[in-house]
């Protein structure tokens, strides 16, 4: 089959588009014949190196597709089941891919396999952030860093359709109205000076309960400074480099504040919560209350392409593989 393969790590032009021989499934394990690849940014974490892989390495770990074949002792598939899986199982840079049956979720027949595979990673991530790691209820006010890009988007709007007032910010003035299509009330421009006291502004001085932050190193303290009094930090990426070591005395300072550095994975420790956290996401993006946006479509040959314009910012919501 053709295969995104990477033998060392670096930049883009690492990744090689190459014939590879998979295996067959083996005990436990499930085949899966990919027919839509999710792109996240932790494939570039991945590729560069800030997550290490054992070399040499396949990419990705998004994908939708069919089961075409299943190992030994699997018993929950079988062919023909229409699958996805976000966690697990790198190598869905590919035309396929074993993974473990313990981390595939089945499809309903109302999503399809693009969105499945648009929305898996990122829209699993805003279940647990939005209902897990700190529960959004009605009425309360939030920020919510990089609104425009896949995570925000699906977040954004599934905050505002469980009722809080959201608060999203961008680095960009392009995508300040994207950012408001998909449900914030406010949007802010963290490369402007001071952004974090507009927040301040905007709840009249006592600061937002929770913070969600996946740019890291450029807007961990400003995100801090937007906390209200025991406000929850949750610092969930490092698209701008990791966050600088602080001493945890400025927590106290700052109104007894809480941070969580949360993963999908410690979410999804079970098949039982796999699926509970894919149901969820497909019944909100079914229900029409969160609608997943494919904004660029790229052959697999075309990963390299792909990446870079994810890394330069220049894509909006979701991107997506085409075997």
């Amino acid at each position: 089959m053709k295969a995104i393969r990477i033998e060392k790590t670096g930049g883009p032009e690492v990744l090689e588009f190459k014939d590879f021989d998979l295996p067959a499934p083996g005990p436990g394990q499930v085949r899966v014949h990919h027919t839509a690849i999710g792109v996240n940014f932790i494939d570039i974490y991945h590729r560069s190196g800030l997550y290490p892989l054992p070399m040499p390495s396949g990419l990705g770990s998004e994908a939708a597709g069919v089961v075409e074949a299943v190992g030994e002792g699997v018993t929950g598939y079988k062919t023909g089941d229409r699958v996805g899986y976000c966690t697990g199982a790198i190598g869905s840079y590919a035309e396929a891919n074993n993974v473990a049956a313990e981390k595939l979720v089945k499809l309903p027949a109302n999503i399809s396999d693009e969105v499945a595979a648009a929305s898996m990673l990122k829209g699993m991530t805003a279940q647990y952030l939005l209902r897990r790691t700190f529960r959004i209820e009605k009425g309360q006010t939030i920020v919510f860093h990089s609104a425009a890009g896949g995570v925000g988007q699906i977040a954004c709007q599934w905050a505002k359709h469980l009722g809080a007032t959201v608060i999203g910010t961008t680095t960009s003035p392009e995508k300040i109205e994207l950012a408001r299509a998909n449900g914030c009330d406010h949007v802010l421009n963290t490369k402007d000076a001071g952004w974090e006291k507009k927040v301040r502004e905007i709840t009249g001085g006592v600061g937002v309960p929770v913070v969600y932050d996946s740019i890291g190193k450029d807007t961990f303290d400003g995100s801090l400074d937007c906390l209200a009094v025991r406000g929850l930090m949750v610092s969930f990426g490092n698209s701008s480099g990791p966050v600088t070591p602080f001493p945890l005395n400025i927590l106290a300072g700052k109104g007894s504040l809480y941070v969580s550095r949360p993963t999908l994975a410690s979410y999804t420790r079970t098949a039982a919560e796999m699926q509970e956290t894919a149901d969820d996401l497909f019944k909100v993006i079914a229900s029409g209350a969160v609608k997943v946006a494919i904004n660029q479509r790229a052959p697999l040959k075309d990963a390299a392409r792909v990446q870079e314009a994810l890394a330069g910012k220049q894509t909006t919501g979701a991107t997506v593989l085409i075997p």
